[in-house]
């Protein structure tokens, strides 16, 4: 019989798992915590992503019993670069799509928790091509709660956005305001916020919601915001920058997301929706661009100011009161996570500039 990680190579390989395959993933040695020496193996969907493969690295890193399976198709933001340097013993990338059911029940069968990020992201994307957005957020997460109800699983970790609150001049939303999402991409992520509910009310699932503000940091695919900056201004290119750059948002480093993660998981409350953010780290686009351009000593002319995207909230705010009931606070400011960030960036440009070769 194959080994798994032979199995999970062929995956890569194919691009899809044969029934032939499934057999084998279903009898090769992935037990659950049960019957083998790790106190937890934890389906990850999405972890081959910017905030998925951080987080694993920070469990890795941290839970030396545990073991992860990461199911993720590998599409453009998928990046089995982000999982260099992980102890491939604990962990297994399986590529597959959460809207495969066959999939992932084989794969469900096998872990105790569920942390689910994979899904659609880019804002600009779902304007022109909203299908995807609904198909993968909402269907793409109705197959994982099936599966995670027909396995009984201890704990599914949905995590969604603070952009599904909408937009609020003043102020920040709470768990249980009114959601007003106005792009389709929030709007698919409230959807599957409100299917994850559902599924608690409904069936008695033990489900956490997590609803996070920026991320940014290391391994972010460079079409985001700040990783665009960063290597456009190293490529000596220009920055477009929506409108006039006023737009305001609440910054997190990535380790400091994946850290409340790992609170919610752990000591969240069954049903209960957690923000995550930080005050501190509020700023509007050009501010964040000029504190870029002082980092790599670059002049404020090569900013160009485009027309703004359709629907472009202006500024998202959100409480974290709940949160920090689990005794958990951000670690890093804005200028430390900034200069963190943009160092890496600097010091890995094999990385992006393959993205962005392959994105040509």
């Amino acid at each position: 019989m194959p080994e798994i990680n032979d199995i999970i190579k062929k995956l890569l390989q194919n691009g899809s798992l044969s029934a032939h395959d499934l057999k084998y993933f279903d009898e090769a040695d992935v037990q659950t915590s049960k019957t083998s020496s790790y106190k937890k193996t934890i389906l990850v969907t999405g972890g081959a992503g910017f905030i998925g493969s951080n987080f694993i690295h920070y469990m890795m890193d941290k839970y030396q019993d545990y073991r992860i399976i990461n199911l993720d198709l590998l599409t453009y933001a998928g990046n089995p670069d982000n999982l260099i340097g992980i102890d491939e013993k604990r962990h297994y990338l399986v590529k597959g799509d959460i809207r495969d059911a066959e999939i992932v029940d084989k794969i469900m069968k096998k872990v105790n928790a569920v942390v689910h990020f994979a899904a659609e992201s880019h804002v600009d994307r779902s304007i022109t091509r909203p299908q995807e957005f609904l198909s993968t957020n909402v269907i793409g997460t109705q197959v994982l709660l099936e599966a995670a109800k027909k396995y009984k699983i201890e704990r599914f970790v949905h995590i969604s956005t603070d952009e599904v609150y909408g937009s609020i001049e003043e102020g920040y939303y709470k768990e249980n305001d009114l959601l007003t999402p106005r792009s389709p991409y929030s709007a698919s992520k409230a959807a599957s916020d409100m299917l994850v509910q559902s599924y608690h009310s409904t069936y008695g699932l033990p489900v956490l919601i997590t609803r996070t503000s920026n991320n940014f940091g290391p391994r972010q695919h460079p079409e985001k915001l700040i990783p665009l900056f960063i290597s456009n201004l190293l490529e000596d290119k220009k920055i477009p920058v929506y409108g006039y750059g006023l737009n305001r948002r609440d910054w997190i480093y990535v380790d400091d997301n994946c850290a409340a993660i790992d609170k919610v998981l752990h000591k969240g409350k069954i049903g209960e929706i957690y923000n995550i953010g930080t005050h501190d780290n509020e700023l509007s686009n050009i501010e964040i661009i000029t504190m870029i351009l002082r980092l790599l000593d670059k002049h404020p002319s090569i900013i160009e100011f485009v027309k703004d995207r359709p629907g472009h909230d202006f500024r998202y705010g959100i409480d974290m009161s709940k949160i920090k009931q689990l005794d958990w606070k951000h670690k890093y400011d804005l200028k430390t996570g900034l200069k963190k960030t943009v160092d890496w960036y600097c010091d890995n440009e094999w990385w992006w500039k393959k993205i962005k070769l392959n994105n040509k």
